[in-house]
């Protein structure tokens, strides 16, 4: 079972994959240097103040972003009915208007989960994690320790059918592939 906060609201996300500084400033409030490993939309945070509330330091969370639920409702509506003639004819058709509405049935939503920190992402670790999913069915790529497009995609495909539908790895995952130590405390 996954272990996930989620916060709302959400600010958008740039697309890069690779360590960068947050915020503006690279040093927290702490004084510590802070990073962040961008995979897509969604982050790996490694500053606790940047995390979900009650983030644990010097844990690594995953962020990601479920897409809000948007309900469109397609209505005709009479605009004049038609004309009948008294034999029964019909002398006009009726005339509709369709009109379509879109509306927020579910708001975007960020949800946070423990993940591996960054200095784990190493070639070795992803060529790992490929290993991993290949010998479960799901990639089928070249093992290769990048961490492209195929491999983001066996990263959810495993965690969909267990919750979590994102493409940064978490810390249980990566414990049921066998690839990161299991916490006894």
């Amino acid at each position: 079972m996954y272990r996930t906060f989620r916060v709302r609201p959400v600010a958008a996300f740039t697309m890069v994959v690779a360590l960068s500084s947050c915020a503006d400033s690279p040093w927290s409030s702490t004084g510590q240097e802070v990073t962040r490993a961008d995979f897509g939309d969604e982050k790996i945070i490694t500053d606790f103040t940047l995390g979900p509330p009650g983030a644990k330091p010097g844990v690594c969370y995953g962020k990601d972003v479920t897409p809000a639920t948007i309900e469109h409702v397609v209505e005709h509506k009479l605009i004049e009915e038609a004309k009948i003639a008294p034999n029964g004819n019909i002398l006009a058709p009726a005339t509709y208007e369709t009109v379509t509405e879109s509306r927020i049935v579910e708001d975007r939503e960020a949800i946070y989960f423990e993940t591996p920190c960054p200095p784990r992402w190493t070639p070795d670790f992803i060529a790992s994690v490929q290993r991993a999913l290949a010998a479960r069915g799901l990639y089928s790529g070249a093992t290769d320790g990048e961490l492209n497009e195929g491999t983001r995609s066996a990263i959810r495909t495993f965690q969909k059918s267990k919750g979590l539908n994102s493409t940064i790895l978490s810390t249980e995952s990566a414990r049921l592939l066998g690839l990161v130590e299991i916490d006894l405390g």
